[in-house]
């Protein structure tokens, strides 16, 4: 899992947010994190991940490690790779709606869900009344976080109140502002052209929630008592207020501006300004307004600069205002009340000393907020949640197959057949059934030796019986999926799941421990089998084979099973020859599911067929794909999901899932039948070992108590579900592996040699 140190010291951290040069306030805020953490942190890594809202604008700085497309979801997989690959300990996310892809943002889970680092998320929006989408998302950050940051305690309150966070989760830290001097306002007005001017500045991206119609509606009466009175509103449109209508609502200000007659006393300025500019026109304003009209608003990044720089400030009560300017740090006056900013606006520039004192203190409380303060506060979270984490370490462990245990298959069957999802470990019948499940069903009946003969009748009619409805004269293919009702939802199933049928009818007619299910499956087997000569799906014919091959033991005469072994492998080792390269000794140019099943089908058409070139070629692709799915500590780690058709690829670590480890267990075992070599019983081992624990979160997926398995290994845990191709997965590798260690002590000390 990457690079980072071992220690519990913060060496490296991975910040995701906006950056400039996009031009927003959170790209501001998290420049000035950046920047503020290099200045007080010296020796800390900080890798930025900016969120990109059009992929090649912006000219990033050198700061950037990578840039992450706003609605690529592959790309914040990919980024949670780079994240731990490059060594980072843990995540601070900056988190607002918007500038994340997905329903409210979701694909900022995925990123997070696919890596075990500690996060620490900076929540700059906290919405009370969130939508659904919202609210799933909010709770999802809460669940993947060690630490939430929010900077006012409203916003503690809110995630408490309505999100139902641990309050021992959540941490207030102020908004950042710039450590500068406090500067008299006519030191720099002749810079701006502002000299002989009284100036009350609004900041940020022009927006009709900022409120800037109040300010303008008062102007007239500020205008009455102070004739060189002038208002500045400085900044760009918000880009996406442009991209819908252009500059109209500008042009509405401007209007609105001539029609109160004071044109001359309203100042537009177009523009994002630079971080240190802004703080000079900051500086040269005597009053700093926020009128704005969101009364939730939990953070003002430009309310925070301006208490930074000792402003006088004049603002409605939006909750950052309501805490930031609490006990005579600044004044407060209703939403939409031009009135009353007139009157507050008048009252500060007519008594310099009442606006002199109201800037001293506002600076006063700005000093317990400047940018180093905020680096040290979430630092220290981050060290916190650091050492917090659980530290795995790995052990050795000897592998001692669970018993074979029919529970938890019994749970997901009823009298139509094996059930395919779960919901944790109750059946979720909105999904029906499928071939593919009751195939695996219906092998596991013959592979259990000490079950219930009255039970395994009882099973083994039922699983055969779905199967041999699936059958479709019409199509000669047999159907895959059937809704609860029994309704088929097609006329022809997969290649892969008709491949697999075959398989299981070759294992029953072999190993079923009646004749009279022996004859069915060798009746059914005949009677459709001639289909998997037109199978084009690799891993359908190696199915197929798979079949083939059991049949041929119980029926060395059996000409059809001939046929189908005879037909594939020259074909798969023209593939294998394509696709080779120095590195890359596989089949195919890309990994995906079941891989072991390829080399396993080589190996046992091998055997049947007295092939020695497919017997060598089996164990060398089967030592390919199992030094792939060896961590480096030595476990056995399934190819993950992720990894799925990325052309010559390696391996990547997650969703591990459980088939992947059956179909190693059965491979190997495939290839000690073949050789002898001991060497695959250990292999064999400790891919079933992954079942138990002995894999990368050093967590068991079998649930001994009752035959179950969860679905998949997932960076951030376990999916706790427990469907059918899971548990199924277990007992088939339990039922293989248990017999592997009866054959291997029977052979142990003799060599047997691939001619």
């Amino acid at each position: 899992m990457g690079k980072a140190s071992s220690g519990d010291t913060l060496t490296k951290l991975a910040l995701i947010g906006n950056f400039l040069p996009r031009q927003c306030g959170l790209a501001t805020f998290t420049t000035d994190v950046y920047d503020a953490l290099r200045d007080r942190f010296p020796e800390l890594q900080v890798d930025v991940y900016a969120m990109d809202d059009h992929p090649g604008r912006y000219d990033y700085p050198e700061a950037v490690t990578a840039a992450i497309p706003q609605d690529d979801l592959s790309a914040y997989i990919d980024t949670a790779r780079k994240i731990d690959a490059n060594g980072a300990q843990a995540i601070w996310v900056q988190h607002e709606y918007g500038i994340f892809g997905g329903s409210a943002g979701e694909h900022l889970l995925a990123l997070l869900d696919r890596t075990t680092l500690p996060v620490i998320v900076t929540l700059h929006t906290i919405l009370e009344k969130p939508s659904a989408d919202e609210r799933r998302v909010l709770e999802g950050l809460l669940r993947r976080s060690a630490r939430i940051i929010v900077m006012a305690e409203r916003g503690r309150d809110i995630l408490q109140r309505v999100y139902g966070a641990s309050p021992r989760q959540i941490v207030m830290i102020p908004h950042g502002v710039p450590d500068r001097a406090l500067i008299e306002p006519d030191v720099l007005k002749p810079r701006f052209g502002w000299q002989d001017r009284e100036v009350v500045l609004t900041f940020g991206l022009l927006a009709p929630n900022k409120g800037i119609e109040t300010i303008i509606e008062a102007m007239p009466a500020v205008i009455a008592n102070h004739p060189r009175a002038l208002y500045v509103v400085l900044g760009a449109t918000h880009p996406n207020l442009v991209a819908q209508q252009g500059e109209r609502y500008r042009d509405s200000l401007k209007a609105l501006a001539v029609e109160h007659g004071v044109a001359d006393n309203v100042a537009f300025i177009d523009g994002f300004v630079e971080h240190d500019e802004l703080i000079e026109y900051l500086q040269a304003a005597d009053i700093y307004a926020t009128p704005y009209l969101n009364p939730a608003q939990i953070t003002s990044g430009t309310l925070s600069y301006a208490i930074g720089v000792g402003k006088a400030v004049v603002s409605t009560p939006y909750v950052h205002a309501t805490e930031i300017l609490a006990d005579g740090h600044g004044v407060l006056v209703d939403f939409r009340d031009s009135a009353a900013f007139a009157r507050e606006i008048n009252r500060l520039l007519s008594n310099e000393r009442d606006r002199t004192s109201l800037s001293a203190r506002a600076y006063a409380r700005g000093r317990t907020m400047i940018w180093s303060r905020l680096a040290e506060a979430t630092v220290a979270e981050a060290q916190v949640a650091l050492r917090a984490k659980p530290r795995r370490l790995a052990k050795a462990r000897a592998v001692k197959p669970l018993a074979p245990d029919l529970a938890a298959v019994e749970r997901m069957s009823d009298a139509t057949g094996m059930l395919q999802h779960s919901i944790f470990s109750i059946p979720d019948r909105r999904h029906g059934y499928c071939i593919d499940d009751n195939a695996r069903a219906l092998m596991l009946m013959s592979a259990m030796p000490e079950l219930d003969p009255v039970q395994r009748d009882k099973w083994t009619t039922i699983y055969a019986s779905f199967i041999q409805y699936a059958w479709n004269p019409d199509t000669r293919r047999f159907r895959n999926f059937m809704n609860f009702d029994r309704t088929w939802c097609e006329d022809a199933g997969s290649e892969d799941s008709n491949g697999r049928t075959l398989w299981a009818l070759g294992i029953t007619a072999r190993d079923a421990a009646d004749q009279k299910h022996r004859d069915w499956a060798v009746a059914l087997f005949d009677s459709t089998a001639s289909m998997a000569l037109e199978l084009g799906s690799l891993r359908a014919q190696a199915f197929a084979m798979l079949g083939a091959a059991a049949m041929l033991e119980v029926k060395p005469g059996h000409e059809l099973a001939r046929s189908i072994l005879q037909r594939f492998p020259d074909g798969h080792l023209a593939l294998l020859a394509s696709a080779r390269r120095p590195e890359w000794q596989w089949f195919e140019i890309v990994l995906a599911y079941d891989n072991a099943r390829l080399p396993e089908a080589l190996l046992r058409a091998g055997q049947a067929l007295g092939r020695a070139d497919l017997i060598a070629c089996g164990i060398e692709t089967l030592s390919w794909i199992v030094d792939k799915q060896t961590s480096p500590e030595g476990r056995f780690r399934a190819v993950g999901t992720e990894s799925f058709h990325k052309p010559y690829a390696e391996p990547l670590q997650f969703d591990q899932q459980p088939l992947e480890a059956q179909a190693t267990v059965e491979a190997c075992i495939a290839a000690f039948d073949a050789t002898g070599d001991q060497r695959w019983v250990g292999e064999a081992e400790r891919a079933y070992g992954w079942y138990l624990g002995a894999n990368d979160l050093d967590l068991p997926l079998a649930t001994a108590a009752d035959g179950g398995c969860f679905d998949g290994l997932m960076p951030n845990g376990l999916n706790r579900n427990q469907g059918a191709e899971s548990i199924l997965a277990l007992q088939l590798a339990t039922c293989a592996i248990s017999g592997l260690s009866k054959s291997a002590r029977a052979v142990a000390g003799t060599d047997r040699v691939v001619a």
